[in-house]
């Protein structure tokens, strides 16, 4: 759990937020930043939990807000020790592998399922077309390696963007291992070091956190829930995710330093 470039570690003892996930959705991610401005204190930890891409229309408007966000929180007086982390999505990840589609046994079936989660509109805004995703991957690993080419020069033309990228976390966790930041999932009978593609893909194991702890953890905090059921806690398990991007709001909370709820936010 000691590897700053996989995990993230909060400081413990006091108040922290979390942000679920956007999914493109620009207006909601503002007006929830300018409401949350007014709430979080100056070295309060904060943590967006993924999937900031995908299924909206406005991804590089999102990634814009995001940044200047940032920017605007770290330059308050007393904010020099404020820990702000954002977590790899399900929809980053698969932007990541969707970059390095060359490299995919069977390029033309990798893109569809993509496609089929919401990749399209990301490829979209960084000046994309899926339908020439598909004609590349019919010529062959050359055309597809152009495809990504493009799309990776693209993203690199906008400013911060493809830095956001390599500072993206898989998970995140207070120092006295209290409350563990996840995107969707994990596996409880794994540790953290070995959770692999549960934190994208492992809400199953979620699931029976409701019984019983993950280790020394009180709470696990999760920003994506494939059903989109809100806010809920369950045993041990938090999920926050009111369907922001599906038709839903975006939401934050924040947490005491023993994992209660304090404060809830909707956008």
């Amino acid at each position: 759990m000691s590897d700053q470039n996989i995990f993230a570690t909060l400081r413990g003892g006091g108040r922290l937020w979390a942000v679920a996930a956007i999914h493109g959705d620009v207006e909601r991610l503002a007006a929830l930043h300018a409401v949350l401005a007014e709430r979080i204190g100056p070295e309060e930890p904060l943590v967006y939990l993924g999937n900031y891409f995908g299924r909206g229309q406005a991804v590089r408007e999102t990634v814009e807000e995001l940044l200047i966000f940032r920017r605007r929180m770290m330059a308050r007086p007393g904010a020099e020790e404020r820990e702000i982390v954002f977590l790899r999505g399900a929809q980053e990840e698969m932007w990541q592998k969707l970059l390095q589609l060359q490299f995919a046994p069977n390029p033309s079936q990798v893109l569809q399922w993509m496609v089929e989660q919401g990749v399209g509109a990301t490829i979209a805004a960084y000046g994309g077309d899926p339908r020439d995703g598909f004609l590349a991957a019919r010529e062959g690993i050359l055309a597809v390696t152009r495809w990504t080419a493009n799309l990776r020069q693209s993203m690199r033309g906008h400013d911060g963007h493809m830095a956001l990228m390599t500072v993206l976390k898989h998970a995140a966790f207070t120092d006295d291992d209290r409350i563990l930041f996840v995107h969707a999932g994990l596996d409880p009978a794994r540790p953290l070091s070995a959770q692999s593609d549960s934190f994208w893909w492992g809400a199953a194991g979620f699931a029976m956190l409701t019984e019983q702890p993950y280790g020394s953890f009180r709470l696990v905090v999760r920003g994506s829930d494939r059903r989109h059921g809100g806010i809920r806690l369950d045993g041990h398990a938090f999920t926050l995710d009111g369907g922001c991007g599906f038709g839903g709001p975006l939401c934050a909370a924040c947490f005491d330093a023993d994992g209660n709820v304090l404060d809830v936010l909707e956008a």
